[in-house]
């Protein structure tokens, strides 16, 4: 059953509205206080990033559910859709592309620096033993809750709207949008990489993630766990250098990549398909 697609095929213009009230909400009080204008204690700030924000990406979801709550004669629609995410069904391919592609850009991201001389980067995880469970919290509370709002809800409005072509582009441009109060909180990744980049990075797994979500026999929690899987090779094969104004080479190779192999499926997608407007 496929909720996310009303009939009017309108714009979700309420589904992001939501989200990023929802979202930035939660997060502008930590801009707030980075650029000093709330104060608070080193101790506890520590004590609550992690959970708010944690929390303030669950806006996808909350925009969601509050526009299918808000339809008409769409009653129980919200428990319905939260079902559909319950079908772990995927197929081999849908649970293998994810790891050999992601984890090969992201290693190579990662790796081809030392070739010219750039000192490894090492592991940030405490032992490889524990990628299974920070897989699996990446999937569900570290970046994969997102994809209940925008592959599982957004992306198959656009598509139907705009073609997959437009629609990857735009989601990829507004998911990213949706992250810029990150760039001025103290201690996130973002603080790290150029928003263009982080951008075209976002398109590019836009495109990834759309063609998984078609494979997968378009089960909704394929999005959650390709995201899942994005993020957690990240510290095992890091590809940022924590610090500010120095030259972040992996992090462009990794962007580059991303977006040229997002390209390239939705090509051989087209030529295979004839899906693509």
């Amino acid at each position: 059953m496929n909720l996310s697609v009303n009939e009017s095929g309108r714009f979700p213009l309420r589904f992001f509205l939501v989200t990023f009230v929802w979202s930035w909400v939660l997060w502008t009080p930590f801009v707030m206080i980075s650029f000093k204008i709330i104060p608070m204690t080193d101790k506890l700030l520590s004590f609550l990033t992690l959970p708010i924000i944690t929390i303030g990406a669950f806006g996808p979801l909350v925009g969601a559910l509050f526009v299918l709550h808000q339809d008409k004669g769409r009653k129980g629609s919200s428990v319905k859709y939260l079902r559909i995410f319950l079908d772990l069904h995927l197929g081999w391919k849908a649970y293998i592309f994810p790891l050999v592609i992601l984890g090969g850009s992201t290693f190579i991201a990662w790796f081809l620096p030392e070739l010219f001389g750039e000192k490894r980067l090492q592991m940030l995880l405490p032992s490889i033993w524990v990628f299974i469970p920070y897989l699996l919290i990446m999937i569900f509370l570290g970046g994969g809750q997102e994809e209940f709002g925008w592959r599982g809800y957004a992306l198959p409005i656009l598509e139907k709207q705009f073609g997959i072509w437009y629609a990857n582009i735009i989601l990829g441009v507004i998911w990213a949008c949706w992250h810029l109060p990150l760039w001025f909180i103290t201690g996130s990744n973002q603080i790290y990489m150029n928003f263009g980049g982080f951008t075209l990075l976002m398109v590019g797994y836009s495109f990834i993630f759309s063609w998984i979500r078609k494979i997968s026999g378009n089960r909704p929690f394929s999005g959650l766990y390709t995201h899942g899987v994005a993020n957690a090779f990240i510290p095992v094969m890091p590809i940022l250098i924590l610090q500010k104004d120095v030259p972040q080479q992996r992090f462009w190779i990794w962007v580059t990549l991303t977006l040229l192999i997002g390209i390239s499926i939705t090509i051989f997608r087209k030529k295979n398909n004839n899906e693509v407007k």
